[in-house]
């Protein structure tokens, strides 16, 4: 819902009683709708995100009677999107757009925090177990020279190759490999999917590989990847971005409310406030998805019908 165009109820004098009687029957419907009927959430691109809203489509639709559009939008054009009006909220943040964020949060105040969604995000390089066990040294980024002609392909020469992040992800793998002086070259893999169809065929084979990954991620349970470690990370070693030589931080992932829907949404925006749920939770819906090939909505189906004693919590109080 565009919650930027509200009619107004101001009546010029002179309208007769009739006139009168069906603006304000038309503002309070256009209001009513503003506040409960129907909203927009904003869903990144990868199938997490996706979880936690099929999973809120469906509860809200149920249980709440409100229609629920699902928007796929990048982070920062979300932001832009809930800023507008366009949309209504985002479910999962991963803290990647800080300019537009102080921008509409703290300067316009368009958008306001909704709180953590329960799930903490973590991004860091791995590679597989079964090579990180024969070579233990690989766990150590200070060290990840020794190991690289091990990572080469037809594309990197002799350099190793690291299969990167989709471009819209939160990423600064470009300025580590610099900073850090390793000998790496960036594959783009283009989005999640390609990327996970590599890692599959490469960990099928045995092959070693080294990769920007995350968690909550489905495949995490198919798959066994150990974590190179990174420089420990402090506050600030990633500011500017092109000064990163840190490990990523831990990111309690956050939900974001466009301002007038927080205030005028009603049950919706009390429900997508108490939205919070688990990792393992997410990863659920998750690998239906994903791995199993289930729709969407079937598969927040199968989750609400299972865990009523999770999302009822979520509901507004009567």
């Amino acid at each position: 819902m565009n919650h930027s165009k509200r009619i107004s109820t101001t009546l010029v004098a002179g309208v007769g009683a009739l006139g009168m009687l069906a603006l304000s029957a038309c503002a309070a419907e256009t209001e009513s709708k503003s506040a409960s009927d129907e909203i927009t959430l904003t869903v990144p691109s990868w199938v997490g995100a996706r979880a936690n809203a099929e999973v809120a489509k469906v509860i809200m639709e149920q249980e709440l009677d409100v229609k629920v559009e699902l928007q796929q939008l990048d982070e920062p054009v979300a932001f832009d999107a809930l800023n507008n009006g366009k949309a209504d909220a985002i479910l999962e943040d991963w803290g990647g757009s800080p300019k537009k964020e102080k921008l509409y949060i703290e300067d316009k105040k368009t958008i306001v925090k909704g709180g953590d969604l329960g799930v903490v995000g973590h991004i860091g390089w791995f590679v597989p177990k079964y090579y990180a066990d024969a070579n233990p040294e690989v766990t150590d980024a200070t060290k990840l020279n020794k190991f690289t002609k091990d990572f080469s392909s037809a594309n990197s020469g002799d350099m190793g190759e690291f299969l990167g992040a989709a471009p819209s992800y939160t990423t600064y793998d470009e300025h580590l490999v610099k900073n850090l002086k390793l000998n790496l070259k960036i594959k783009e893999t283009g989005n999640e999917a390609a990327q996970i169809k590599e890692i599959q065929q490469k960990y099928r084979d045995k092959q070693p590989f080294i990769t920007y990954w995350w968690d909550p991620q489905w495949l995490n349970a198919d798959i066994d990847l150990v974590e190179v470690k990174l420089p420990a990370y402090e506050e600030g070693c990633n500011v500017p971005e092109t000064a990163t030589d840190c490990a990523y931080a831990n990111t309690p992932l956050q939900k974001y409310l466009n301002a007038d829907f927080a205030k005028d949404g009603g049950d919706a925006a009390e429900f997508i406030k108490n939205f919070k749920w688990s990792t393992e939770a997410q990863n659920e819906v998750a690998k239906a998805i994903a791995k199993d090939k289930m729709s969407g909505p079937d598969a927040a189906e199968q989750w609400v019908k299972a865990n009523k004693s999770v999302w009822e919590a979520w509901l507004p109080k009567k």
